[in-house]
């Protein structure tokens, strides 16, 4: 408990920090020019939302490629996956947890309409490793665009190197997953450390896990099929960046929008462990931005509008998980307490 407690305070303290920074940023860049990019660019702005939505759709159809061999008969349909795969970006992006939240929340949801969770579960541990491969070449795209429209390569041949160098990492982890039977080891780990009457002991098929995940490396077709979603996802996800810095009042070119969108996402990705990305999401759009030639005060709008575009995607995803699970929980508490006399 004494380790959840002290993970949690340093979560609020970096969510803190993160927000300090946020507010840093728009001092130094002033309210001035953030406030007359936005009046340029009206209500129109608000079609990033749908936007987001529309890559979404590329996401959960990755996602469901790789569910198929474990929901034969579709149980979970397109709009269920769609919903669940705006909860866990929900919880990654707004909520003070790693990036792992959302993916557990998301492995709970769908394992409620899919009977084999350990598929589930493999489903989006794959799903989460072939998102970092394209990745990868999606920021390794953008760093070689954005060298092209920097002055030199400075602070992006900083992010290049970067990645290179944690390039063993996701490497690593593949081999791990397909030799290494990682989550039966974490089974046996929580057994001795917890009991085999813990909660989590009692749920985590770690061998149907690893089983599962071995299953899907074997099908390398479905694994490019999935990978070309993951990937056609972010190449739409640049819409956002051009179609605002044209709102905003200064319009680039579909190359820069990528390497602003590349490159922030490696940093977003990069800084996992801050919550929701403050500060980090920020700073790199206007660092990127201004490499792209874009002015810092519409740069630093453009992060604002991300951000934005996340809390009114992410914030209506949490209050219908709620009702969800309060809805779902409902008769289990009134058969708890028993008739009414």
């Amino acid at each position: 408990m004494s380790h959840t407690r002290t993970m949690g305070r340093l979560a609020w303290t970096a969510a803190i920090v993160g927000l300090a920074l946020v507010a840093a940023l728009v001092a130094a860049e002033g309210w001035t020019g953030i406030v007359a990019a936005f009046e340029r660019a009206g209500w129109a702005l608000l079609l990033v939302v749908p936007a987001r939505v529309v890559t979404q759709v590329f996401d959960v159809r990755a996602w469901r490629v790789l569910l198929a061999p474990f929901d034969p008969g579709r149980a979970a349909g397109p709009l269920f996956l769609l919903w669940v795969a705006l909860v866990r970006e929900a919880v990654n992006r707004l909520l003070p947890v790693a990036n792992i939240g959302g993916e557990v929340a998301g492995v709970r949801l769908a394992g409620l309409r899919v009977p084999d969770t350990a598929g589930v579960a493999a489903s989006v541990v794959v799903e989460v490793l072939l998102t970092i491969v394209v990745l990868y070449l999606f920021c390794g795209a953008g760093a070689l665009l954005m060298l092209t429209l920097a002055a030199g390569p400075g602070l992006v041949g900083i992010v290049v190197g970067a990645l290179l160098l944690s390039l063993p990492l996701p490497v690593l982890a593949w081999w791990l997953l397909r030799h290494g039977a990682p989550f039966a080891r974490l089974e046996r780990w929580i057994l001795r450390l917890l009991g085999p009457q813990n909660v989590i002991a009692l749920h985590l098929d770690g061998a149907g896990i690893d089983a599962a995940v071995v299953r899907l490396f074997r099908q390398r077709g479905r694994l490019a099929r999935a990978g070309a979603w993951s990937l056609l996802a972010n190449v739409l996800g640049t819409f956002e960046t051009w179609y605002a810095l044209a709102l905003l009042g200064h319009p680039v070119g579909l190359q820069a929008a990528l390497a602003i969108e590349a490159l922030t996402q490696a940093v977003r990705h990069a800084g996992f462990m801050v919550p929701a990305g403050l500060g980090v999401q920020e700073a790199a759009v206007l660092l990127f931005g201004q490499l792209a030639g874009v002015g810092g005060d519409v740069a630093l709008s453009l992060a604002l509008v991300k951000r934005m575009r996340e809390v009114a995607t992410g914030v209506p995803a949490l209050i219908s998980w709620h009702w969800f699970e309060m809805r779902r929980l409902r008769p289990l508490r009134d058969r708890a307490q028993g008739p009414r006399l």
